[in-house]
């Protein structure tokens, strides 16, 4: 464990999990997360053991995923939590803490615009897409080899914890027709380890996962329209947030071709 936390950043790929930061977490979040916090929906969950899947989760935290995946274990969908793998930005390289947190599963290193992270600034045009090719075909092959690949369709951490628009590249990701999308809200994680501050405070983590599509299937029902599936796949994640976090996905009747693709597609 120690030796990865001392290794240098190999570039963007596939970088593996270690099993005793993931226990540690685990001891630690008996601390920080309120007995009623929860994970609903593991009827979906289990709907996607053993295939191909990829699950768009809001993104209110830099502890999203590690709850998450405490969350899937506790309720019963270790299965699925033992098979992550999540994108990660640059930014969780940078800090000795954010790494020790992302060995709890399987990170690929993905770049990000400048407009989403300053470390990307010094990047041209071209360095950018040549690392986006080589973390996408990072991601696609964990998928394939039976990983579940958890990306933050909104590309940054949402400061006003409102569902901001999926981002055009990560439909990326779903180049496989076979490969299933299981959309999940979260709530609580902002309180949890709030932006701008340091300190870790005990919350209430409540995660929700709705029902899967086929990536197939969506695309089809969005007659191949990249944005229809995205918005398609916010409004999915919408379904399973309170109203006040649906942000720029609370008004269904803004999305008609989308709100009928998902109709179709789960």
């Amino acid at each position: 464990m120690w030796s990865r936390l001392n290794e240098a950043d190999d570039g963007w790929r596939y970088y593996p999990p270690d099993p005793l930061v993931r226990r540690i977490h685990h001891v630690l979040a008996d601390r920080l997360l309120q007995r009623d916090s929860s994970l609903a929906g593991i009827e979906h969950v289990r709907a996607v053991a053993g295939v191909p899947v990829v699950i768009f989760a809001n993104h209110l935290s830099y502890a999203d995923a590690n709850l998450l995946e405490i969350l899937l274990q506790r309720s019963g969908g270790g299965a699925l939590a033992d098979r992550l793998t999540a994108l990660a930005g640059p930014k969780v390289f940078t800090s000795r803490t954010r790494r020790f947190s992302s060995l709890c599963f399987g990170t690929v290193k993905v770049p990000q615009s400048a407009d989403l992270s300053s470390e990307e600034a010094t990047m041209n045009v071209r360095d950018v897409a040549r690392a986006a090719r080589q973390s996408i075909d990072a991601a696609l092959d964990r998928v394939t080899r039976g990983d579940a690949l958890l990306l933050f369709g909104e590309g940054t951490r949402s400061r006003t914890h409102e569902l901001q628009p999926m981002l055009a590249g990560v439909v990326r990701y779903l180049e496989h027709d076979d490969v299933r999308v299981l959309p999940i809200g979260m709530t609580g994680t902002e309180a949890l380890f709030p932006i701008g501050d340091a300190t870790i405070h005990p919350a209430r983590i409540v995660a929700r996962a709705g029902p899967p599509m086929v990536a197939g299937a969506l695309r089809s029902a969005a007659g191949g329209d990249r944005r229809v599936m995205l918005d398609a796949i916010g409004l999915a994640i919408a379904d399973q947030l309170p109203a006040e976090y649906r942000g720029a996905y609370g008004d269904r009747a803004a999305f008609p071709a989308a709100s009928r693709a998902l109709a179709a597609a789960v």
